[in-house]
């Protein structure tokens, strides 16, 4: 009051002297102090009313607006002012003053767009930190919606000084507010949630401010919106439903969602892992893993909201984690595997070249380690590995058919089997590989969809395939057998022919004629098929599960082929599969009577699917008669039978090689190929597999076609002169037989004898081996003399020819008489 009372005493000259020295308060109303102080003082002054809830003196406002539009080198000085006399009120606890300087910087903010504006933001943000470090949580929401309109704004010049470390530290506390007062607390999470959106829209705006993606912030912001959305219904239920957009706005869970969205979106290709990174770390501090309901609803959206191309980095991402629980408990990795299985199809889409087979390699590598880890195989292990295969499966379903079969043939390569020219025992945990590995391949073949053969089953998938199907596990063979199935069937008849039937009509099939690429592959193919087939019935450790699967492939296959040109191949199976069961001592009664049973209804199938009237009549009394005296050699298959039955069989209850001859006959097809109908019991697929045994040759050109022409297989038919002699033995049934059972025979011997004699000339000195060339063998040699001497004619210029010089009689010596090595003729 001193102060005030000289400036009325003093003399003028006095005044603004003593006024500079002495007054330094503010808030003084002497009309010298206003007259000197700076307009913009006083401009800011005269907004604020007596009674604070008055509220803004918007003339005033405008007055200073316009100052500031026309001044805006001033606007640095107005915000610091305001922070001034805003810091003041809030320590003096006068809040409505401070929301009127609030209120004042939003609209000086939102009207001045000029290039100094980056000097106000220094103060406008000084007074939102000031506002958000009180503990009013009124003010502390006051602040953040006016951050959320600053961020809002494009500023003409970047701010080089502006940091935002406090405000992602603050908002992400309020992120975690746990308030007693529940509406406060939703508020206060809800103003952290729109901070924390506010500060990533303005620093992604701007590139020359600091890197929002760094690890430092994205660990405080990715939890903070996951904290707040695993509170929603979908935290324990998988499916919910969608909420309105004002729910959304004002449901702290939703907007966290609506807000991570967004930052996914914002993500570039090098920023991804950037935010994937929190989100694992938050999953595992908070164990939300198990269950995964809440784990898969965040890697959905983050699948939706990221850029298509960049989704294989998720999946990457995502397999590195499971990589590194490689540790945890089979629960934990069974539910991050099914998260996988929940998300990979959406990658699967955009997933081209290496890294299709990278992501399949990987899945298969923890496969692997699963397999080795724990080979008892609990039943936790056994969930997340079924886990794992579903994962599988559902990214190859989303793939093209070209990529599924190269994932078919990887896991193929991948699956270890015999070696098919010697037989190597595999261990437990090879056993079980196999089994997983097949599993995972006949989820893809789920996935496929067959439109011909010969793409479906090249070679390189088509033969360890075969071989596979001969594995000493049954298990395993059975699920070679459904890989089959799956692949095979084009019309959906596997439920149809799951079981051996008799009743046709019951089936309802779906046929349509085989086109032209599948009947080339069958003629390929079909020995080595038929073979596999017929050989792994042959296996002692077959139950009913497996001969009914390879029934159904049988079945499937006559199904799908059916034509004129394959009919015959499979009747010879049939012929053959009647032997077996026959002449196989080592199976058991149980086999044989299986066996009889397919075998029938394999002759009900092909005679009604290829149409032959004659053949469905012999079939039918056939059945009747095993119906009125056997029928147990009618399907249902069982594993046990009566021990009472007996074990031959009379000859009017089996299928008649002759009468089914016949009925082709009467057809218009040839027989020719069913006279040697036991072609498979002499085959081996390890000597087949490759395509260059008899057992091809048999399939192209039969025993039967190669007797019915008129070429002779001695040599003498193609020497002049010669006269041809006509075998006189015929090429029966039992002849060919014999001399198919000592083909296996002679093969042994003749292998020996090759061993030996290459062993011979390694070893032996050289007079002996001298001595052994002489020629011994005067059997060849008295052949060749007798030919030669038989000739009426002399050959054509045989003075012109080679002519050999003995060493002992020095006399020349026709070409044909040289006597050759054992070495050369062998």
């Amino acid at each position: 009051m001193a102060l005030i009372k000289c400036c009325f005493e003093v003399e003028a000259s006095e005044v603004f002297e003593s006024v500079i020295r002495k007054c330094t308060n503010p808030g003084c109303c002497c009309w010298c102090c206003s007259a000197l102080r700076p307009r913009y003082k006083r401009l800011v002054d005269n907004i604020f009313p007596v009674n604070p809830q008055d509220g803004l003196v918007k003339n005033n406002m405008e007055k200073l607006t316009f100052y500031s539009l026309s001044s805006p080198e001033k606007l640095d000085r107005i915000g610091e002012y305001l922070f001034q006399r805003a810091s003041r009120d809030i320590n003096r606890h006068r809040n409505g003053f401070v929301i009127i300087a609030m209120e004042a910087m939003d609209q000086l903010l939102l009207a001045c767009h000029a290039q100094t504006l980056n000097l106000f933001v220094e103060s406008f943000l000084k007074m939102i930190q000031k506002l958000l470090e009180s503990s009013d949580s009124q003010l502390q929401i006051m602040a953040t919606q006016s951050f959320v309109r600053f961020a809002n704004i494009e500023e003409d010049t970047p701010s080089y000084h502006t940091s935002y470390d406090f405000f992602v530290s603050k908002y992400s506390s309020m992120c975690h507010s746990n308030d007693d007062n529940l509406a406060i607390r939703k508020q206060i999470r809800l103003a952290g949630i729109q901070g924390l959106q506010g500060v990533v829209r303005k620093t992604l705006s701007d590139d020359l401010v600091e890197n929002i993606w760094e690890s430092v912030h994205m660990d405080k912001i990715v939890p903070s919106l996951l904290y707040n959305m695993q509170n929603a219904r979908y935290a324990d239920k998988e499916n919910t439903t969608p909420e309105s957009p004002t729910e959304e706005r004002s449901d702290p869970p939703q907007f966290a969602e609506t807000c991570m969205r967004e930052l996914v979106g914002r993500a570039s290709f090098g920023h991804i892992r950037c935010v994937i990174s929190p989100v694992l770390q938050h999953l595992d501090n908070h164990d939300l893993w198990v269950p995964n309901y809440f784990a898969i609803h965040t890697f959905r959206i983050i699948m939706f909201s990221i850029q298509s191309q960049y989704s294989y980095t998720v999946v990457e991402a995502l397999m590195t984690h499971l990589d590194n629980n490689s540790k945890s408990s089979p629960k934990t990795r069974t539910c991050i595997a099914d998260t996988l299985s929940k998300i990979i199809s959406i990658a699967a889409g955009e997933s081209v070249g290496p890294s299709v087979l990278d992501i399949i390699n990987s899945l298969l590598s923890h496969l692997r380690i699963s397999v080795t880890r724990n080979q008892t195989s609990t039943n936790d292990e056994q969930l997340y590995q079924e886990a794992l295969i579903n994962a599988l499966g559902e990214f190859a379903n989303h793939l093209p058919d070209y990529q599924k079969i190269e994932i078919m043939m990887f896991i193929m390569s991948k699956v270890p089997y015999c070696q098919p020219d010697r037989i190597i025992s595999v261990g437990k945990g090879d056993v079980l590989l196999q089994s997983i590995l097949l599993k995972s391949l006949l989820k893809v073949g789920t996935k496929y969809r067959t439109i011909h053969l010969n793409t479906t089953f090249p070679p390189s998938f088509l033969d360890p395939l075969l071989r596979m199907s001969l594995a000493a596990d049954a298990e395993m063979r059975l699920l070679v057998q459904k890989i089959f199935h799956t692949l095979i069937d084009r019309h959906q008849n596997i439920e149809k022919l799951e079981k051996p039937s008799i009743n046709m009509l019951e089936l309802d099939l779906v046929i349509e004629k085989s086109s032209g690429p599948d009947v080339i592959f069958i003629r390929k193919h079909g020995p080595e098929i038929y073979s596999a087939l017929y050989e792994s019935l042959e296996l002692s450790s077959n139950n009913v599960d497996n001969i009914e699967a390879i029934y159904t492939t049988l079945a499937l296959l006559a199904v799908e082929l059916a034509s004129e040109d394959t009919i015959l191949e499979q009747l010879r199976l049939v012929l053959s599969l009647q032997d077996l069961a026959l002449t196989n001592n080592q199976l058991s009664t149980s086999i044989k009577f299986n066996l009889h049973a397919i075998v029938i209804s394999l002759l009900v199938l092909i005679s009604n699917v290829c149409n032959i009237n004659s053949l469905i009549d012999y079939s039918k009394k056939l059945i009747e008669s095993r119906k009125r005296d056997s029928p147990h050699l009618l399907p249902k298959l069982r594993a046990q039978y009566d021990t009472n039955l007996p074990n031959k069989i009379p000859a009017f209850l089996l299928v008649d090689q002759s009468i089914v001859t016949e009925c082709l006959k009467t057809s218009g097809l040839d027989p020719l190929k069913l006279q040697h109908s036991n072609v498979y019991s002499h085959c081996s697929l390890y000597s087949s597999i490759h395509r260059n045994s008899w057992v091809e040759t048999a399939g192209r050109n039969s025993i039967a076609d190669i007797s019915s022409s008129n070429n002779e297989l001695d040599s003498g038919n193609s020497s002049p002169g010669v006269e041809k002699k006509i075998t006189t033995q015929e090429f029966t049934f039992e002849s060919m037989k014999k001399i198919l059972t000592d083909c296996a025979n002679d093969q042994l011997v003749e292998d020996e004898k090759r061993l030996k004699l290459s062993e011979v000339f390694r070893t032996a000195p050289f007079d002996e081996l001298v001595t052994k060339t002489q020629p011994k063998h005067e059997v060849l040699q008295n052949k060749l003399s007798d030919i030669f001497n038989s000739l009426t004619i002399e050959p054509r210029n045989l003075s012109q020819g080679v002519q050999i010089v003995d060493a002992k009689s020095n006399q020349q010596i026709p070409a044909y008489e040289v006597h050759f090595p054992e070495l050369f003729v062998y």
